[in-house]
């Protein structure tokens, strides 16, 4: 058993949904309003040697998916995004608006922006997903993982999806009760999507946390099939965080060569 996954899997795994009793972490958490240095964060980046990408690798138009977190848009990586095609690799976003809809029904348009960027340019993905985006990258490498090259997950509960604050917490219910109304689906729908959460990874798998984030509890991060490394970032700061950045680098000059079509891995 993986470190911090609760024995036979996720908290509430069995449900899909925790029990209207279960309001979050309300222990334990820093202060949720220490999100608010994300902007100095941000600030912050732009005047660092990681961001102009001094003494980093450079990328040779590998491509790259990003995922946003719960209730995120495609924008809140756009910082990202920029960064990762000045250094040389295809990103891509998969077109979230508002990422609240129940998780298979967000893997289905990440699956198909998968497909594409996979039969487009005949390489494995790296999927790099912040918070919840991390939950949805996981799954779709455990479900496709002839596509993926890697999952770099930043400040996603990997272990524990429901060890998250109050606050995050009451916008489950929302989405929720969301899913229900315009959908007709309740919690039961999220058992098999937590099922492969749980699962050993097949793909290499990266977790990227802070004891200091204020929406994922750190512990809940932690698995022992991954690489986890700690930073010190609030949450929403993951997305534009230098030592980030420079791990991203890292992971991405580490991954396979691009295997050309034809070869005997593709034509298997």
């Amino acid at each position: 058993m993986a470190e911090g996954i609760p024995a036979g899997g996720p908290r509430h795994a069995d449900r899909g949904i925790p029990p209207l009793r279960y309001f979050g972490r309300v222990i334990g958490l820093p202060p949720v309003w220490l999100e608010s240095r994300a902007p100095f964060e941000n600030m912050r980046l732009r005047g660092t040697p990681t961001y102009a990408g001094d003494g980093l690798p450079r990328g040779d138009g590998q491509p790259v998916l990003l995922i946003p977190g719960f209730m995120a848009a495609d924008r809140s990586l756009a910082t990202l995004r920029n960064w990762l095609l000045r250094m040389g690799y295809h990103a891509e976003i998969p077109g979230l608006a508002f990422n609240v809809r129940y998780s298979e029904a967000v893997l289905n348009t990440i699956n198909l922006h998968l497909v594409d960027l996979y039969g487009w340019l005949g390489q494995k993905v790296t999927l790099v997903g912040h918070s919840r985006g991390g939950l949805l990258a996981k799954v779709a490498a455990h479900r496709h993982p002839e596509m993926v090259e890697r999952v770099v997950a930043l400040g996603a509960p990997l272990a524990d999806p429901f060890d998250i604050s109050p606050f995050t917490m009451a916008g489950v219910r929302l989405a929720q009760l969301f899913n229900l109304v315009r959908f007709g689906q309740t919690g039961e729908v999220e058992r098999p999507f937590l099922d492969d959460l749980a699962a050993p990874t097949g793909r290499p798998l990266t977790s990227i946390y802070s004891r200091t984030d204020g929406i994922v509890h750190w512990r809940a991060c932690i698995r022992a099939d991954a690489e986890c490394v700690e930073v010190a970032s609030s949450h929403v700061g993951l997305a534009v965080n230098p030592d980030v950045y420079a791990v991203l680098a890292r992971l991405l000059a580490s991954s396979e060569l691009p295997t050309p079509r034809g070869s005997s891995e593709t034509s298997a």
